[in-house]
């Protein structure tokens, strides 16, 4: 007794009839009648095999090739490392270092941003850059300090600290590093970055721009040397704070505030001579790069100078770094219990989709502008993996620059590499410059810091760009500002992020679909079309016919004749996708629109008022009975399936419903139901197991219209050189034969045409499906060559 035989049995001790299809499906009448239009055309028939559950797992099972291959993919540098020549090497030495001078600087005050000392950013840095290239498919992006990401762990910090005072803040950041970077690591592991593409780019500019401003007013108190304002406000307390405070600024505001001037100044001459000098545009781009490391030492110098002799940093004349411990002070596991652990669980999710949303967004954007594809999934892994192990060297939550990854790509680097000679940087300023870091002004940092963000606002060209494109999503931008500015960054990412998600589904169940008819379109123009000709409709070919919506929804030009096929046909086009949170929408406008275009097959002829059903009352008593309805019945519907890939139960059961429902309006009548560009086998059989595809009753004389196409041939080359033939190998480039052109021609005189030049014809798809048709012209020839018979018969 084979497996079949015991699943039939169990199945039917169960209630299950897996036969049922069998008897409802005419299989033979199917393939007499295609036998016999396929005759026609000397053509081989083609039976499609439906796709199974033993076929999908099949796909899908691991095999030791597939094992071997994800393994592989885990380190890409091992595609280009043995390929690394002396011309990328000086790529990336002076990428690496033109980004060492930005990083140090950066990396000492976005650790102080996020409340560590000032050489925990140093120790990020130096991590992110060593680790990364190993995993990277990447060349421009930078992992390290980032200015959003330490205004979050900043947050986290003191919150963390006041509920649980014995907590110390580098414990909790490291400790927040390793659980953020185990779930990135996870996510990469297991390939689900696609997920990052839930994230819109109106959510992601919202964020930056609302984390921008929050910054910004954060850093303001320090740049003006103003005491007393708590920077973890909201945004416009933070602001509204400083303005009350102007009163008490100290000398500090002439170091940040001069700082800054200079920064922006630098800027400003750098761009305007490089524009002036095309010649030199990269030594000006140098020269401007290098405008924070200058403005820093600068400031330093004029501390060292104004409190030289000093021990004592709280002396100071404006305060400044104070003491930065020599080499790596902090080395072993980080501290993790549950007390940590249950203390930092509320900001993880906001610290994870921050990592996401900042390197994803930045690492596609420089690939695209630099013409090479990364893969979001080894990106999760590569910041993952660094995260984990940074925070054993001190590190704390670590993801993509902005900033240094444009400076980056703009000093020419030419692979990953170049973040190791940017880690050697790092590593001579611990060792070698902390004293020099002691003078530091922490105004002139602030300043440094508000320059850096300061890119990160969206300009209002680009929003207005946006506004173009969607409107709505305009209005979700400044909502998630506004909701940054007067509460934090944390609720405005998860307002960002859920709008944005709300709209798409939104979106999706209001979907609407199109009735659409068809229109003869000819080509005006070209080396066919006549030019000496007066008549239009000679002057213009080949004709073809295309299908526009009825109501010009699309925006056609009102103009033109757009008419349906035939009386009582009807092509319906989903627009977007088919699933179970729109079909209802779909299918009760359809059903609408039906029955308002066309008249009951019976007339409703009822003897007592009480036979008539509630939904349908008719005319009220003593009104006029209703005239002569001269609207056709329903003939057919056609689907238009191209926006469509995957169907659901819902879905498939709303046709269902739907097929059922407009059945009492055809009664005894059956209208057909035709489907076109269906292009997923799974959805074809989905279909199929519901009864489409095919006609519930196949009458005398009844022939389908089906699509054949000629079958491959290969063809036989001759070498040039040495006489070997290769098979299937053709210059393209060398012309095209007549039998290598696509005909102009349709129909018949296509088919002709290749049979005349030797090839055998085959059906496209499978005849025993003959109601999904490879495109909306050919369901319709299939409905009116049948039609027009029918229609015939019955006048008769």
């Amino acid at each position: 007794m084979t497996s079949s035989n015991i699943g039939h049995g169990l199945a039917k001790v169960v209630g299950i009839d897996p036969d049922y299809r069998s008897r409802v499906e005419p299989t033979e009448a199917l393939q007499s009648a295609a036998n016999a239009s396929l005759q026609q055309s000397s053509a081989d028939a083609y039976y499609e095999t439906e796709p199974t559950v033993v076929e999908y797992l099949s796909e899908h099972t691991p095999t030791w090739p597939g094992v071997w291959r994800y393994i592989r993919s885990l380190f890409p540098f091992l595609d280009w490392i043995f390929h690394y020549n002396l011309t990328w090497l000086t790529g990336d030495i002076i990428a690496g270092v033109t980004v060492g001078f930005v990083v140090i600087p950066q990396g000492m005050a976005y650790a102080i941003l996020a409340g560590l000392p000032a050489e925990y950013g140093l120790y990020t840095s130096f991590v992110g850059f060593i680790l990364y290239f190993a995993f990277a498919t990447s060349k421009d992006i930078t992992i390290g300090t980032v200015a959003v990401m330490s205004t979050l762990v900043g947050r986290i910090v003191t919150r963390v600290t006041a509920e649980h005072p014995e907590l110390a803040p580098p414990d909790i950041a490291r400790a927040l590093s390793v659980i953020t970077g185990a779930v990135l690591l996870f996510i990469g592991l297991v390939r689900l970055g696609w997920v990052v593409e839930f994230i819109p780019l109106v959510a992601i500019t919202s964020f930056m721009t609302g984390a921008a401003i929050n910054i910004v007013a954060g850093q303001m108190p320090k740049l003006m040397g103003i005491s007393g304002v708590n920077t973890r406000q909201a945004t416009y307390l933070v602001i509204i704070n400083t303005l009350r405070g102007l009163p008490r600024t100290k000398i500090d505001a002439a170091m940040g505030l001069t700082a800054l001037f200079m920064l922006y100044l630098l800027r400003w001459f750098c761009n305007f001579m490089a524009n002036r000098q095309q010649n030199h545009k990269k030594l000006w781009f140098f020269l401007g790069t290098l405008r924070l490391a200058f403005v820093i030492l600068l400031y330093t110098l004029i501390s060292w100078l104004a409190n030289r002799g000093l021990t004592d940093p709280k002396k100071a004349k404006f305060e400044i770094l104070g003491n930065v411990p020599s080499g790596f002070q902090v080395h072993g596991a980080p501290t993790m219990n549950t007390s940590l652990l249950s203390a930092i669980a509320p900001d993880l999710p906001t610290t994870i989709i921050v990592a996401i949303i900042e390197h994803i967004a930045i690492s596609k954007s420089f690939g695209r502008v630099n013409n090479y594809r990364i893969d979001p999934s080894q990106e999760l892994l590569a910041i993952g993996f660094t995260n984990v192990l940074g925070p054993f060297l001190g590190a704390y939550p670590a993801t993509g620059s902005f900033s240094r990854t444009a400076i980056k790509s703009k000093a020419g680097v030419r692979t990953p590499l170049a973040g190791i000679w940017t880690a050697v940087m790092v590593i001579l300023a611990l060792y070698a410059l902390t004293k020099v870091f002691f003078y530091i002004p922490m105004s002139s940092l602030s300043g440094l810091i508000i320059h850096a963000v300061g890119d990160l606002i969206t300009p209002p060209d680009v929003v207005y760009k946006f506004w173009q494109i969607s409107p709505l999503e305009v209005v979700l931008f400044f909502a998630g500002v506004i909701i940054m500015v007067f509460t934090d960054i944390e609720t405005g990412i998860y307002f960002s992020v859920c709008a944005s998600a709300a709209l798409l589904l939104v979106r999706i169940a209001k979907a609407r679909g199109s009735f659409v008819g068809a229109v003869d379109v000819y080509r005006a123009g070209g080396r066919s079309a006549g030019a000496d000709t007066d008549s239009a409709s000679s002057a213009v070919v080949p004709r073809r016919p295309a299908f526009l919506p009825l109501d010009n929804g699309d925006g056609s030009n009102p103009n033109i004749d757009i008419r349906s096929p035939y009386p009582g046909v009807f092509i319906y086009r989903f627009n977007e996708g088919l699933n179970y949170t729109n079909v209802g929408h779909y299918m009760d406008d359809l059903v609408a629109y039906i029955q308002a275009h066309t008249r009951r097959t019976t007339p409703d002829n009822f003897q007592k008022i009480g036979d008539r059903p509630w939904n349908d009352p008719g005319p009220r008593r003593g009104a006029a009975p209703a005239r002569e309805d001269f609207r056709p019945v329903l003939r057919a519907l056609i689907f238009d399936l191209s926006a469509v890939n995957n169907v659901d139960v819902t879905s498939v059961q709303g046709l269902i419903d739907t097929r059922t429902q407009l059945g009492h309006h055809t009664a005894p009548d059956a209208a057909e139901w035709h489907f076109a560009c269906v292009h997923n086998r799974w959805t074809r059989r989905a279909l199929a197991s519901a009864g489409f595809g095919f006609p519930a009753k196949i009458e005398d004389g009844w022939r389908p219209v089906l699509a054949v196409a000629p079958e491959k041939r290969m063809g036989v080359v001759k070498g040039e050189k040495d006489g070997e033939e290769r098979v299937g190998v053709k210059d393209v480039e060398a012309g095209l034969d007549d039998g290598d052109r696509i005909s102009s021609s349709s129909g018949p005189e296509r088919a002709r045409d290749a049979g005349a030049a030797g090839g055998r014809l085959a059906a496209v798809r499978g005849v025993n499906r003959p109601f999904f048709h490879i495109d909306v012209a050919g369901a319709v020839e299939n409905v009116l060559e049948n039609l027009e018979g029918r229609v015939g018969r019955e006048k008769a």
